[in-house]
């Protein structure tokens, strides 16, 4: 067994990288994504390019069925049993509402008031069990939700963070009566301090169960019936990968698993190639995903919002996402402005030009109509030819007609506004959090990315873009680069001159014995194992905490827990490089130990992607008419994958593969790298 294959399932197209480690070489594919089950398009993507799943070592998945559950609330019917005078917490959240101005908003839970049930418990912040849990109650309270038809529970107590007792012993006496496995304790899920973010993760990973585990369960039974006899991943929306046991208990992880993986690959290949800040836009069928990697390092998010008063806390690469995607649909609102999204086609219908159906126009109908997607060769092999005429008339009618503007200029200023979006997802990441453009290289990847890279190169200042091998394909690469790596919390809540290290350094040693067992089990050969450790930390009175990492000694999966001066320092410079100053006299407050243990796996050799031998002249494939700036430019064409090493095309140009096409602007000009990477920059004026 020498294939590697990763699978990245998105809104319109399923990706499959295959790489096999015994030549080093790669192949990819791109098939349409399959719905309502997205497993049809997964199993199909791979029999493109496998034949033999015998030979397959190992699948990793980066998966949209969690998220899109949660977008669309497809997720299960679930019940809720919690502590008496809690079951509104989930609607309450934080007092926050839909939208800034006005008197009213609407969230409706994702749990009925009917199905939240409470029962008699409590326990007090610093752990006090005041009144034991009633498990007569739990039990009557899971037998009324399983009459009520709930697929899964959440089980949500109060500050069971500090002391879980009653929660662990109400999760037994459910467990032992419910007619599955999915039942979420939100003490095993998030033992970390607020009652609302531990809630809503919790409820969520419940929502989220028989989803994505009957999904993954379709998955891993038609894979070991093809013959797959090698370890099946999922990624996570930290960017390491966990077995599907993992996934099928915590779901809630997966939350960003697919857009998380490109931006492992993005950062990978760009460190490669001499880049280490780069900012991501994953382009694909239903939305631009944008994210920024610093100095080599991703930057992480302790939480995100998955849609209002949708709040999962867990660990997550920083993902920016707006509805501009190549299936994204341009409209004239009443007031006479064009906009793009954040409704989409995505794959069925798709685009007007997919001829299925759909009448409004996409942005990829402008693509086409200007000349920049050649209509005779549309990627994902699904059609043989796009309609150009019929996306032309929808342009007209939809955008044309309203705006007073032919189909050509129409179509150009559907280019311009989702550029401008586009451009401001970049600028949030980078501009508005202190990071200068210019010092940042771009890599655009997805189906459509690369077509936009010269316009974010003039609307947001970068120095250049860099466009990878498979730009289409990136996602599914980053699935078989990812490491598999676990992600714990637990509330430590203590003053720091009043911090017991003895029983921080046991919440460290439990973390660590958790994770490598986690490691040990799976069937992954990792080149190393890491640990990492950071504590939340605040001066009393202060809302907001700093991230403080820690040099903690682990030997031999042996933690030595650090003292009380260690946390000090490593508080003070942590603080002082966040604000540049000290709080004279503050009270430093430890809030929450994170620790991370992480298996490296080995990564492949990228030159291994580089062409070998070819011209120019010999990939060029002839001219076609362009529009650009107002009129037509005669461009060449070039297929990519045989351009060679150290080959520079001046624009206009159009590179073209299977997975994807690449525009060169006219000021710009392309290099093509030694791992076979387009590297994309202005000509000298």
């Amino acid at each position: 067994m020498s294939k590697m294959i990763g699978v990245d399932v998105g809104g319109t197209f399923t990706d499959i990288f295959v790489l096999d480690e015994a030549t080093g070489l790669a192949e990819v594919a791109k098939v349409p994504t399959s719905r309502p089950d997205q497993s049809v398009g997964f199993l199909s993507g791979i029999g493109a390019r496998v034949d033999n799943l015998a030979d397959v070592s190992v699948i990793v998945h980066g998966t949209t069925a969690g998220t899109n559950a949660l977008l669309e609330r497809k997720g299960a019917k679930i019940g809720v049993i919690t502590t008496q005078g809690l079951r509104d917490v989930l609607e309450m959240r934080r007092r926050d509402r839909p939208r800034t101005w006005g008197l009213r908003g609407d969230f409706i839970p994702i749990v009925d008031r009917a199905q939240r049930l409470e029962v008699p418990e409590r326990t007090l912040a610093d752990g006090t069990v005041r009144l034991p849990v009633d498990l007569g109650a739990v039990r009557a309270a899971a037998k009324q939700l399983i009459a009520d038809d709930c697929l899964a529970v959440a089980v949500l107590f109060a500050n069971a963070y500090a002391n879980p007792e009653n929660e662990v012993l109400a999760v037994a006496a459910v467990r032992g009566i419910w007619p599955n496995a999915h039942v979420s304790c939100s003490s095993e899920i998030l033992p970390e301090i607020r009652e609302f973010e531990r809630f809503s993760t919790t409820a969520l990973n419940a929502y989220l169960q028989p989803e994505v585990s009957g999904y993954l369960a379709r998955l891993e039974t038609a894979l070991k019936g093809d013959g797959f006899e090698g370890e099946f991943m999922i990624v996570q929306s930290n960017g390491g990968v966990m077995d599907v046991e993992t996934a099928t208990k915590v779901p809630v992880r997966t939350a960003l698993s697919g857009p998380a993986a490109g931006v492992v690959a993005a950062g990978y290949i760009a460190q490669a190639a001499g880049f280490p800040n780069v900012i991501t836009g994953d382009m694909g069928g239903t939305s631009f995903d944008v994210s920024l990697i610093a100095k080599g390092q991703s930057m992480l998010s302790p939480q995100t919002s998955i849609d209002f008063g949708m709040v999962v806390r867990s660990p997550m690469i920083e993902i920016t996402t707006i509805g501009a995607g190549g299936g994204s649909i341009a409209w004239v609102d009443k007031g006479g402005l064009l906009n793009i999204g954040p409704e989409s086609a995505g794959s069925t219908p798709g685009p007007v030009a997919y001829g299925q159906g759909n009448t409004r126009p996409t942005v990829t109908d402008a693509n086409v109509v200007l000349g920049r997607i050649d209509p005779e060769n549309p990627i994902g092999g699904k059609l043989k030819r796009l309609e150009v005429e019929a996306a032309a008339t929808a342009i007209l009618e939809h955008v044309g007609a309203p705006l007073g503007l032919d189909a050509l200029a129409a179509a150009e200023a559907i280019l311009r506004v989702a550029n401008s979006r586009m451009a401001g997802a970049l600028r949030l990441v980078s501009v508005e959090r202190g990071f200068d453009p210019k010092r940042f290289a771009f890599m655009p990847f997805g189906g459509g990315g690369a077509l936009h890279a010269g316009a974010m190169l003039d609307e947001v200042g970068l120095a250049r873009a860099i466009v990878p091998r498979y730009p289409g394909v990136t996602s599914a690469m980053g699935c078989v680069i990812a490491d598999m790596r676990q992600d714990f919390v637990q509330t430590v809540n203590t003053m720091l001159d009043d911090i017991d290290t003895a029983s921080l350094g046991d919440h460290m040693q439990r973390h660590v014995d958790q994770g490598l067992a986690t490691l040990e089990a799976s069937r992954t050969t990792f080149e190393a194992r890491e640990t990492s450790f950071t504590l939340d930390m605040a001066y009393l009175g202060q809302t907001h905490t700093v991230s403080v990492p820690l040099s903690v000694l682990v030997r031999d999966g042996i933690v030595t827990a650090p003292d009380e001066t260690t946390i000090g320092e490593a508080f003070d410079a942590a603080y002082v490089a966040t604000y540049g100053r000290l709080l004279n006299g503050g009270v430093r407050r430890v809030i929450n130990l994170r620790s991370a243990v992480t298996g490296k796996r080995p990564r492949f050799d990228l030159s291994t992607l580089a062409p070998r031998g070819g011209t120019v002249e010999g990939a060029l494939r002839g001219t076609r008419q362009v529009y650009f700036g107002g009129k037509w430019h005669e461009t060449k064409i070039y297929a990519r994958l045989e351009l060679p090493v150290g080959a520079v095309i001046s624009g206009p140009a159009i590179l073209e593969q299977p997975d994807t096409t690449v525009l060169i602007e006219p000021d710009l000009a392309g290099r093509v790298d030694d791992f076979g990477n387009t590297v994309i920059e202005r000509t000298a004026s």
